[in-house]
């Protein structure tokens, strides 16, 4: 039996090679750039660095460097630049620094792989950094593509949020035209969805949504809600993302009604009133119980009075640059309205500006911002107001408004709930000492003689039974001191 001749010198560095290239692959598979650098500093025990032609960083070091080093480093990536060259080798007291530029598409300028080791270097360092760089360009190249990826998804995001906001805000045509710079138009018909409930559920439902006809937001100031807008019509079905697991086990889902898209606003209100009443259904999920619009039922009246009403606003022009003008009180008294805990947020001022403005729409309005019958008075006029085309009624105050016998059927209609056989008389009486005392808590537990927890507790029962929210925004407080005023005028 002939023995096998032991491999030459020549052969077992190809067989090194061979493994250390199999290695560096298998680290590249497993955890991408940072485990082939580990890898090569592991095998090479010198000093490994990818950096960007600038010199900067492309990725953090596998081991720590020190400043003599990365010195070096930077120097070599600048003789290669210089030079014009893929490679460099640069001495310096006893350390050595080899570059390789990576493999990268014409146009690109790739990151320098560089080695810093003691004087002399190892005769195979120059090969292995000409395979790590090989193989340093596929997975470079790999997650540079992912970060893009993640960017463009980032981007199509924040631009359909801003639609959203935008719809939220009033400004429709507007949310028009960036809604085109996506290659999506809006429908003239949608439903809004509010889902509260954990981060994965809520990505769930934002992924299942059509990403071409849904536009998805977070809701601003609430971190665990997110809002979709679909299209919708009284024939069409509800979403089919409600019926996942992953949002009809974990998450609370409000509804609204079918809109006109120029309503997203009351949409967004619906759904959250909605919302209150899913956290305590069981199936987890209500859709708008519609008590009856107060709009409709002034009809004309109620147009000409929101223009009578609003008209200091209308005809309001900055007198300096820096001043809001007519749209931006609209705007601030609406956000205040509506969220008053977070409205310079959403607004984007300072609060210190955003007090500014309420004193400013104080004395253009003659309507106190921090008076409840005045901020109804506000809200209902923002509500309905008209384009212009009504005839202005004299300014009569809201009472000649709510005086109307229709409106008194409007508001009996709406607490009724609380009027019921079965309904505690308790819970009208502590609504109704609540809003006198602009709906505070601390003034109505004195005067009923109770604690705040348990006010806190009535008015909880109360949204149940009137299917609203009152002590979370957007509160249906404005529009139950309408219901309540009209009450007592026909009292």
């Amino acid at each position: 039996m002939r023995d096998t001749p032991l491999p030459d010198g020549r052969t077992l560095q190809r067989l090194r090679r061979a493994d250390d290239v199999l290695d560096l692959q298998a680290a590249g598979r497993r955890g991408g750039t940072a485990a082939v650098l580990r890898r090569l500093a592991a095998r090479t025990r010198a000093a490994v660095l990818l950096l960007h032609p600038t010199g900067a960083d492309a990725c953090p070091p596998p081991t720590p460097v020190g400043i003599a080093e990365r010195a070096l480093a930077r120097s070599a990536v600048g003789e290669a630049r210089t030079r014009a060259a893929g490679s460099a080798a640069v001495g310096r007291s006893t350390l050595t620094c080899l570059v390789v530029t990576l493999p990268g598409r014409p146009g690109t300028r790739p990151p320098v792989l560089a080695a810093v080791a003691p004087r002399p270097a190892p005769p195979d360092l120059p090969v292995l950094l000409a395979d790590a760089a090989t193989v340093l360009s596929l997975t470079w190249e790999a997650e540079q593509g992912r970060r893009q990826a993640h960017r463009a998804r980032l981007a199509d995001t924040g631009t359909r949020e801003a639609v959203l906001h935008l719809l939220m805000d009033g400004q429709v045509a507007l949310a028009r035209r960036l809604a085109r710079t996506l290659h999506g138009e809006l429908p003239d018909t949608v439903r809004m969805y509010a889902v509260e409930g954990p981060a994965a559920a809520r990505r769930e439902a934002a992924d299942r949504s059509a990403t071409g006809t849904a536009w998805v937001g977070r809701e601003p100031g609430a971190a665990g809600r997110t809002l979709v807008l679909e299209p919708a019509a009284d024939t069409r079905p509800l979403a089919a993302w409600l019926h996942h697991p992953a949002v009809a086990d974990t998450c609370h889902v409000g509804i609204s009604d079918p809109l006109p898209l120029r309503d997203t606003a009351t949409a967004h209100r619906q759904a959250l009133h909605a919302l209150t009443v899913a956290r305590r259904h069981p199936e987890r999920r209500a859709a708008h119980a519609r008590p009856g619009d107060l709009a409709p039922v002034l009809g004309p009246a109620g147009a000409a009075w929101a223009t009578a009403t609003l008209a200091p606003l209308q005809a309001h022009r900055a007198a300096r640059p820096q001043d809001p003008d007519g749209p931006a009180l609209l705007a601030t008294a609406a956000a205040w309205l509506h969220h008053p805990a977070d409205a310079a947020v959403r607004l984007g001022i300072h609060r210190n500006t955003l007090a500014a403005r309420l004193t400013h729409l104080h004395r253009l309005l003659g309507l106190d911002p921090h008076r409840l019958a005045d901020r109804a008075t506000l809200a209902l006029a923002l509500r309905i107001r008209s384009d212009g085309s009504s005839t202005p009624l004299p300014d009569t105050g809201i009472d000649a408004l709510l005086g109307r016998p229709q409106v008194a059927d409007w508001a009996r209609v709406r607490l009724q709930p609380l009027h019921a056989a079965d309904a505690p008389p308790a819970l009208a009486h502590t609504l109704a000492r609540w809003l006198n005392h602009d709906a505070r808590i601390g003034p109505t537990a004195q005067e009923l003689a109770l604690s705040p927890s348990a006010v806190r507790k009535r008015l909880g029962r109360i949204e149940s039974l009137l299917d609203c929210a009152l002590l979370g925004p957007p509160t249906a407080v404005h529009e139950l001191w309408l219901a309540h005023r009209a009450l007592e005028l026909l009292r």
